[in-house]
């Protein structure tokens, strides 16, 4: 059913936002009694058709019914028709909600992504509604009440299985989710702290009550020496700080300040939206916080349309539709008002995890703009990413692979990129890297060239962006070799990202490059002897830790064998879901002593807070990444402890990173009491012959029932010899068992008895009358042992 204007027809989702007023009555239709003899219309109650009404926007058909359900929900007497039952009028009025909702965004494209309900379904839900409305007296049979009840049943288990599908992004997106910046970003409501000190940095109103609110009273160093040249100068910013000091901020006020200032430059040309942005602002607000259950709800919204248009011959009446009108003025208006509302903003990180932090931190600090912001990260739904484009938000902070995938599709929002205000590169050094981030590059010749804007203001940020390696000899020995230093580390940066005036460059690393407040230690061992000393490190201080491994298989060999020790440990490497991945970082910014085990994705960017050690399992490849790794402990001025495992082939790597960052003094031993030692072996052999067993057994299973799947879809026989491991008789795997338990339960009782056997001696009381009992070394931190033993060496230096 199409409505012709000016000869063409409209297409067909803007027919689902369209309800129904009933103009004039319902008619009955005589009925033939020959149809009910195949007993096919059982039944049905009645026929009746409608010839007086108009199609309107179903918004206005959601009011004129609540209206109604007011009106109706004080008790009538003499009601006696049979109810219907609860739940379906409940799933009904989300149903309207969510398309009242569509109806007043601003969005075409967002409304046909987001509604899904065909033509009839909607149609047949609506005149059934009217129906029960006008006349309120629907008679059911008993085995449409069963069909009913059965068909619920599916709805519930199928809006379970969309929830647990949309649970992922609403880890992301959702404001009131927790996550590990929580915490850093977490209101002090009772004292809003004194912001003179950021007044004469030049920043807005606004953000200046948010700061207020957040409790950051003064600005840090990199803070103070770029926001008054990026607010007030206009100028592009390339920022070199220590971890954990302030980067965000830096670049994030700036772009708020330049969306402010368009928005204000651009008001008088928007005066005429302005009505419907203040009556949509709340709207906007509720969908961005509440995107899985709006998707739950599109999910129960096509589940029931479907099903009351099988229904409608059991439980409703048939209708005849004519003399149909169309009302839709206002979606015109729509598409005008979207067109003035370009992509403002755009910040780009290496790592997913970083971005969701970075949009954290943007929203916490907009929080009194209604500026709107979008995430665009790869691992999750890119359908839902579109749809929160749509909404036109002034900054996007994405991760260039699903960046310049949607660009490629040519979404509405990325298409204008002109319009650019703010380009944001953080860890820059690492996006820029050869072989890195191809999409990047293309992105960045994008950007540069066709849709280039010369006032646009581009900031680029890193913790080792003026680290410098010393070039080897015979680099240097070859024709136009040129000699690797800050300065033409940073001209060929600017080159590449695109800078061409004169940028204000911001250093404020150390020669060592590593923070003043980490202290740095390490051990020297073999390869098979680094679980020893983690496992022992892990037990005598316990805390929030850090390890880092340079594989993912290495990551999942650690996890099982301390999983196996009873440890806990959370893993996060890139070949974990999405989900799993942020959920990790979750669990271990709540909890007190916990163990994260990671590759170098957790390496850069990461803000958890009170992080006490991190552990190079395996020392980095690269002095930026040992930088980087470190920089996750002993943030914002608090203390924290490095420990470099280092085995015979780490030597090499070892040394290029001491000569790059010049370590003038040697890293310190950690001290290790030797007595607790052989306990320690002992658990951990036996905890890896477990977890070996145990590995072979799943990889084995694993693969055979890959080939005895493939070999029944097949219709094959399977050779015993194809098997991995071949097939063991019921004996054999019985003893297999069986040695599996005893070692567990061998492993059980080692564990519950202690480690550091306090040795008690005969003491004598003192004159106080007190017993002097010896210092148990468990309550001890990592850090005060660390520096006892370096003043124990002072003093023994200075005897000598």
């Amino acid at each position: 059913m199409k409505a012709r204007k000016g000869g063409r027809f409209k297409s067909s989702f803007k027919l689902k936002q369209k309800g129904i007023e009933v103009t004039g009555k319902w008619k009955t239709v005589e009925i033939d009694p020959n149809l009910f003899a195949d007993e096919e219309f059982q039944d049905i109650v009645c026929l009746e058709e409608l010839t007086e009404y108009r199609l309107v926007s179903s918004s206005k058909v959601g009011k004129v019914k609540e209206k109604k359900r007011k009106a109706e929900s004080a008790p009538e007497e003499g009601n006696e028709e049979v109810e219907e039952p609860v739940t379906p009028p409940k799933k009904k009025k989300k149903n309207k909600d969510l398309r009242n909702q569509i109806d007043k965004g601003n969005t075409p494209n967002a409304a046909e992504v987001d509604v899904l309900v065909d033509k009839e379904a909607e149609c047949s839900e609506v005149i059934k509604e009217a129906n029960c409305e006008d006349h309120g007296h629907v008679t059911e049979s008993m085995s449409s009440r069963k069909d009913i009840q059965k068909k619920k049943k599916k709805k519930v288990a199928k809006s379970k299985a969309s929830q647990a599908q949309g649970a992922l992004p609403s880890v992301s997106t959702s404001k009131k989710g927790k996550n590990w910046t929580t915490e850093v970003l977490s209101a002090s409501t009772d004292q809003k702290a004194d912001v003179s000190a950021w007044k004469d940095l030049f920043v807005p109103e606004p953000v200046l009550q948010a700061l207020s609110y957040l409790g950051f009273s003064a600005p840090t160093p990199i803070q103070a020496l770029a926001l008054p040249s990026a607010i007030r100068d206009n100028m592009d910013v390339l920022g070199a700080a220590e971890t954990g000091s302030g980067k965000t901020l830096a670049f994030a006020i700036p772009m708020i300040h330049s969306v402010l200032q368009w928005q204000k430059s651009n008001s008088s040309t928007t005066r005429n939206d302005s009505v419907s942005k203040d009556s949509h602002q709340h709207h906007d607000e509720t969908r961005w916080e509440n995107e899985d259950e709006a998707e739950e709800v599109t999910h129960q919204h096509v589940e029931d349309s479907g099903d009351e248009d099988d229904a409608s011959f059991t439980t409703g009446c048939v209708k005849v539709l004519e003399n149909v009108e169309f009302d839709c003025g206002d979606e015109a208006q729509n598409v005008g008002s979207h067109k003035k509302r370009p992509l403002l903003g755009l910040v780009l990180t290496p790592t997913r995890e970083l971005a969701v932090q970075v949009k954290h931190h943007i929203d916490a600090v907009a929080k009194f703009t209604g500026i709107k912001t979008a995430i665009l990260v790869g691992g999750m739904a890119a359908q839902k990413q579109e749809r929160v484009l749509n909404r036109k938000p002034e900054i996007v902070i994405a991760t260039p692979g699903r960046l310049w995938e949607l660009v490629k599709e040519r979404h509405p929002h990325l298409s204008n990129l002109r319009q650019l205000r703010c380009l944001v590169i953080d860890e820059a050094d690492r996006m820029v890297e050869k072989g890195h981030f191809l999409e990047l590059s293309q992105l960045l010749e994008v950007l540069n060239d066709s849709q280039y804007n010369p006032q646009r203001q581009t900031f680029v940020f890193s913790a080792t962006l003026t680290l410098v390696h010393q070039t080897p000899t015979r680099v240097l020995q070859k024709k136009n070799a040129k000699k690797m230093d800050k300065k033409t580390k940073l001209e060929l940066l600017m080159e590449k990202v695109g800078i061409k005036g004169k940028p204000k460059v911001i250093d404020l690393t150390r020669k060592e490059a590593t923070v003043e407040t980490l202290t740095e230690t390490r051990i020297h061992c073999n390869t098979n002897e680094k679980d020893y000393y983690l496992y022992y490190f892990l037990l005598q201080y316990p805390g929030r830790t850090m390890v880092f491994a340079n594989s993912i298989d290495c990551v999942k060999r650690l996890s099982s064998l301390l999983t196996i020790l009873n440890c806990d440990p959370l893993p996060l490497h890139a070949n974990m879901h999405q989900k799993q991945r942020l959920k990790n970082l979750e669990r271990f910014a709540e909890r007190e002593s916990c163990i994260l085990l990671t590759t170098d994705v957790a390496a850069r960017g990461l803000d958890i807070p009170n992080v006490q050690h991190v552990i190079h399992y395996q020392v980095p490849r690269t002095s930026e990444l040992y930088v980087h790794r470190s920089g996750r402990t002993a943030r914002a001025a608090n203390e924290g402890l490095s420990l470099l495992l280092i085995g015979p082939d780490d030597l090499i790597n070892f040394r290029k990173i001491y000569k790059t960052l010049g370590k003038s003094e040697e890293l310190p031993f950690f001290p290790v009491d030797n007595k607790c030692m052989t306990s320690i072996k002992e658990r951990m052999n036996l905890a890896r012959q477990i977890e070996k067993a145990e590995f072979f057994n799943s990889r084995a299973k694993q693969h055979n029932s890959w080939l005895q799947q493939a070999a029944e879809a097949l219709e094959m026989d399977l050779d015993d010899d194809m098997l991995m491991g071949k097939k063991a008789n019921e004996q054999e795997e019985s003893q297999k068992q069986k040695m599996l338990k005893g070692m567990k339960k061998q492993l059980k009782h080692m564990l519950s008895q202690p480690l550091f056997k306090v040795l008690m001696k005969t003491k004598y009381p003192t004159q106080s009358g007190k017993l002097l009992l010896p210092q148990t070394s468990v309550g001890i931190s990592a850090l005060s042992t660390v520096s006892k033993k370096q003043g124990k060496k002072k003093k023994s230096i200075k005897l000598n």
